[in-house]
């Protein structure tokens, strides 16, 4: 066989690049042993090469599976063939299986990779669980209208998981990906994106005086709080704490007072634990 430059696949020339592998010889199994053993054990690459252009008529055939998906077929070609390299870096010739059914997985697994990425905005499967429904929940489904319940316990039995991840999985890929905001400038569209309907934070008079009456609460039981403390407690808390320009360090404390800076430590400490159970009690 004749190693030649990897193809590239292109949305223009898509026919034109399966043509093209198709072309390419199938390596008998000591071809195909002979090559790996050459690219292991002498880091050929031209060797490397070979088994991979022999392989990429599977690449295409795996893809054309996962059509349904609305992304390129290119774009699917193109992640299988870094996972038939993946496979061809790992493969052990000795094992006494076939390259083809050793790269199956690698291919599978980088076509569903890209597919969780860019299938949508929000990522519809993150859980070991949630991928396992995504690449099956459309093929086990009996119907194209909504799951029945017994339908959803066949599909949870043979998947291995949970009723409720069934039912929350057919939600997903039944929602659509809705623009935030409008993609033109008129007016009419602007009223009813969705943006439109998010209220801002500050906008809610409720919300707005719950919030000053927390603030309240809070400074009315901070001062409480500190009327509590010793004078010399409510120094050091008002000093470390409370000074707005510039806080005071332990060391300038301890002069001040006369004791270690450890000492201050601990009476801030103290005194912040006071403060904190007078705090709760009053809210």
């Amino acid at each position: 066989m004749t190693v030649t430059a990897l193809p590239i696949p292109a949305a223009g020339s898509l026919d034109t690049y399966i043509q093209t592998v198709n072309s390419f010889p199938i390596l008998t199994q000591e071809e195909e042993t002979a090559y790996a053993r050459r690219f292991r054990e002498h880091d050929d690459l031209e060797a490397a090469r070979g088994l991979v252009v022999s392989h990429l008529r599977v690449v295409v055939a795996i893809a054309r599976g996962y059509m349904g998906y609305g992304l390129p077929q290119a774009d699917l070609i193109q992640e299988g063939n870094i996972g038939l390299m993946k496979a061809v870096k790992r493969f052990d010739p000795d094992r006494g299986v076939r390259l083809v059914s050793f790269a199956v997985h690698w291919i599978r697994a980088e076509i569903h990779e890209f597919i969780l990425r860019n299938w949508r905005i929000v990522k519809v499967a993150t859980t070991k669980a949630q991928r396992k429904l995504f690449f099956n929940l459309r093929s086990l489904k009996q119907s194209l209208g909504a799951l029945g319940v017994s339908e959803v316990r066949a599909i949870a039995k043979e998947l291995g998981v949970k009723n409720e991840e069934v039912v929350e999985m057919e939600t997903r890929l039944s929602g659509q990906d809705v623009s935030l905001e409008p993609a033109t400038d008129d007016d009419d569209d602007n009223a009813y994106a969705p943006i439109a309907y998010l209220a801002a934070e500050d906008a809610e008079p409720a919300a707005n005086l719950e919030r000053e009456e927390s603030a309240k609460r809070r400074s009315a039981g901070l001062a409480e709080a500190l009327e509590a403390l010793d004078p010399r407690s409510r120094r050091i808390i008002e000093a470390r704490w409370l000074n707005e320009k510039e806080s005071a360090t332990l060391h300038e404390l301890a002069g001040e007072f006369g004791v270690s800076a450890e000492r201050i430590r601990q009476i801030e400490v103290k005194a912040l634990s006071k403060m904190k159970g007078a705090m709760a009690a009053a809210a």
